[in-house]
């Protein structure tokens, strides 16, 4: 995984996947392997999965060159609700995009580095073919 900014102030994690370096093989695979780790965890709460592809699809809207599906699982970290402003930093997402050959998967960073670490061993967890 490597870390950048995105737009010159989100921290985020990106890694991009070879589907030859996984079992999974759709980003409903990837969806449910992630899954099982969010419920394998004690103190995550699964949330939804969003389907980011089959809504800009159904508003019209336009989707970047060679993304074939793209969804984002959504949960919470809740450790602790020290005060009303880590609501703004709150739930967690992780996105996976099928782009072809590979998958792009992305977050952006915690403020909690047990969540980052977490997330993170879960997303390279999927290069389970290496």
């Amino acid at each position: 995984m490597k870390q950048t900014l995105l737009m010159e102030k989100y921290p985020v994690f990106d890694m991009d996947l070879p589907k030859s370096e996984t079992s999974c093989q759709s980003v409903d695979d990837i969806m449910a392997a992630l899954r099982a780790r969010i419920d394998a965890h004690p103190k995550v709460a699964f949330i939804a999965i969003f389907d980011h592809f089959a809504h800009t699809t159904a508003i019209g809207g336009t989707i970047g060159e060679g993304i074939r599906d793209a969804r984002n699982i959504v949960f919470c970290f809740g450790i602790a609700l020290p005060n009303a402003h880590v609501l703004a930093v709150r739930p967690r997402s992780i996105g996976v995009a099928d782009l072809g050959e590979r998958f792009h998967i992305t977050f952006m960073e915690p403020p909690m580095e047990i969540a980052t670490r977490e997330m993170e061993a879960w997303c390279k967890a999927l290069a389970d073919r290496t």
